[in-house]
């Protein structure tokens, strides 16, 4: 499945009825891993306690009281081939805002979630476990609750604040509508933008629960949330291929190292084997043997990573917590919580206050290189004994930066519609964009028109140029239009730019009204926004531009909950 590809399905037959959705089920996931020994048989497991081994623990959503339709992404129902007019039916609400009692055959009666393990930065961490093991860390208020396949392609349907699990770690399992709607937005802005991610398929709210979480007061310049807001509790379904995460491979190599229970070196085989055969089967022979095809994953996942971060940095977007908990085994994104996009651009962009430089902007190809250190030390554990196989592993490990680098110059190539890669080109470019205090994407969507003149590029600066840097700017225009003229067709090359430089991106503080006015029953914005964000290479309109092209005002810089949060949940 090319994800993040802007994909048109033409389905001359759709799943029009909850019965007919009922027909797609087909649980890989459930069928091929095990279930933790010590789970309940009817998915009512909801405290927080240790899971000592299996893949999974069948779980029973809690329903949100009062449920309302907030929005669907016609897109994604279109390719799994859904009518639309299954979001208002009475069945597919109840299951996708939280009532599993709405499942019937073949669906399962409850939904599961899973454990994984948590790296800090390539630093193994158990003090987030309340128990001080890591038995206790995984999936706190995200519960998968139907795996299917529609068109020929196998999905995977998890609800984002279904309440609690055995991993929730006290909390109440919830998401708030803001950071649902959030979400929501992102997944599939990023996904018409071109870069590999985890999708939207639904978005619910409660009219009746509310949940207090730590956030900002108006106007508040606070680093850190300084109040306490009560939000309506929501639920939003998101839609991958799988939603392995190296953290979760991680966990099973930790337990197979310190001989935890007599089947852990077992289970950590059967879950790499899943991994391959959910992600990476139609790239990896079945026949090889086993070490060779962990080898192609190692080698496959390398490529996928090093692409999607490199996709990453060309739009703008800022993953904000990038631990291997948060990295999806199958290179796509996954886990929109602290993210942000890049306005002002600043290589140390970082919108989550608790994210440091370690998972800034122009860090994330190094925290990249960390999560897949964790993926590569998980498979050593399992190639245990085979020295030639563990070798062949610690050479794609070793060419992990070189891979990186060359996917960042081809990225940095096609932005500026070079044929080859100059860095002396770019570095000045980019240092002339932190000194001019531009906006990353208008910068580069002008730079897309091929300007001649310095000043064509003023509507994306925040500041006045000095002469100094007007003069840095026309020497390298007139270095830049010379290497695109010596290349051949210049209409050409702007045509090709402006299919990586997006029109539009996402400006937070554009954002925050929406989920606001949605919280008093007004859905306009949020419905504008998906039709904003459908098509983010082509120019809006006239009046969605003055409304949505726009530099971010001065007094909303350092705006709490705007320029930063410290969570969104």
């Amino acid at each position: 499945m090319p994800m993040g590809a802007s994909s048109k399905f033409s389905n001359s037959a759709t799943t029009a009825t909850f019965r007919a959705f009922a027909e797609k089920a087909d649980y890989s996931l459930l069928s091929q891993l095990k279930a933790d020994p010590q789970s309940t048989t009817d998915g009512r497991d909801h405290r927080p306690r240790q899971v000592h081994s299996g893949h999974y623990v069948p779980v029973q959503p809690t329903p949100l009281p009062d449920p309302a339709y907030v929005a669907h992404s016609s897109a994604l129902f279109d390719e799994l081939g859904l009518n639309e007019s299954l979001v208002h039916d009475e069945a597919f609400r109840r299951l996708f805002s939280g009532d599993h009692s709405a499942a019937t055959d073949p669906m399962r009666p409850w939904g599961w979630a899973t454990g994984y393990a948590l790296s800090i930065y390539g630093t193994e961490y158990t003090q987030q476990c309340p128990f001080g093991t890591g038995n206790g860390y995984g999936d706190g208020r995200a519960i998968s609750v139907f795996e299917g396949v529609f068109n020929e392609q196998r999905w995977e349907m998890q609800l984002k604040g279904g309440g609690p699990t055995p991993y929730c770690r006290g909390a109440d399992g919830r998401a708030v509508l803001r950071s649902s709607v959030r979400e929501f937005l992102a997944q599939e802005f990023m996904h018409a933008l071109g870069v590999p991610t985890s999708r939207s398929l639904t978005l619910y709210l409660s009219q009746s629960e509310t949940v207090a979480r730590p956030w900002y007061s108006e106007n508040s310049r606070s680093f850190d949330p300084d109040v306490m807001v009560s939000n309506a509790a929501a639920i939003s379904t998101r839609v991958a291929p799988s939603f392995l995460r190296v953290g979760q491979i991680e966990l099973f190599a930790r337990r197979a190292r310190s001989e935890a229970h007599p089947e852990a070196r077992r289970e950590l085989q059967l879950i790499v084997e899943h991994l391959i055969e959910r992600n990476y089967r139609p790239e990896i022979d079945p026949g090889l043997p086993f070490h060779q095809q962990v080898i192609a994953l190692a080698r496959l996942f390398r490529g996928r990573l090093t692409s999607l971060v490199a996709h990453w940095m060309r739009v703008g977007y800022c993953q904000g917590n990038f631990n291997s908990d948060n990295c999806a085994a199958g290179g796509y994104t996954l886990d929109y919580g602290p993210f942000g996009f890049c306005e002002l651009f600043d290589p140390r962009f970082q919108p989550w206050t608790g994210g440091g430089t370690h998972f800034c902007f122009f860090n994330q190809p190094v925290a990249a290189e960390t999560n897949f250190k964790m993926l590569w030390a998980s498979l050593r554990t399992l190639l245990d004994g085979d020295t030639q196989a563990q070798e062949e592993l610690d050479a794609l490990h070793d060419g992990f930066s070189r891979a990186m680098q060359a996917e960042m110059e081809v990225m940095w190539s096609n932005k500026l519609g070079l044929s080859a890669y100059d860095e002396a080109l770019v570095t000045e470019l980019l240092q002339l964009l932190a000194s001019t205090r531009a906006d990353y994407c208008r910068a580069f969507r002008i730079l897309s028109t091929l300007p001649r003149d310095v000043s064509e590029l003023d509507p994306s600066f925040y500041l006045p140029r000095s002469d100094a840097l007007t003069d840095q700017w026309q020497r390298w225009l007139q270095r830049w239009r010379s290497r695109l003229e010596a290349q051949g067709d210049l209409h050409q090359t702007a045509a090709l730019m402006q299919r990586v430089n997006p029109a539009i991106t996402w400006r937070e503080w554009l954002i925050a009204p929406a989920y606001q006015q949605a919280e008093r029953g007004d859905m306009r914005l949020i419905h504008e926004l998906q039709a904003v964000f459908k098509d983010p290479y082509s120019p809006l309109s006239a009046d969605l531009t003055s409304r949505y092209d726009q530099l971010r005002p001065r007094e909303l810089f350092n705006a709490g909950g705007l320029s930063h949060y410290s969570c969104s949940s």
